[in-house]
């Protein structure tokens, strides 16, 4: 997700309304609101799907 390969600054330039993050393992960090790997991801403009989300397309 993060770093000059991550998928954060991979698609930087793709021109999209909404980022958001799905499959997220259970043990990653990002799904941590008190944690600085969640913090990097929303500070980025993405969000993080949480279970139950619903998105149109």
């Amino acid at each position: 997700i993060s770093g000059e390969s991550g998928s954060i600054a991979g698609l930087a330039d793709v021109k999209v309304g909404r980022r958001v993050f799905v499959h997220i393992n259970n043990t990653n960090p990002i799904l941590d609101e008190n944690s600085a790997e969640h913090a990097a991801v929303k500070a980025a403009g993405w969000e993080i799907a949480s279970d139950g989300i619903e998105v149109e397309f």
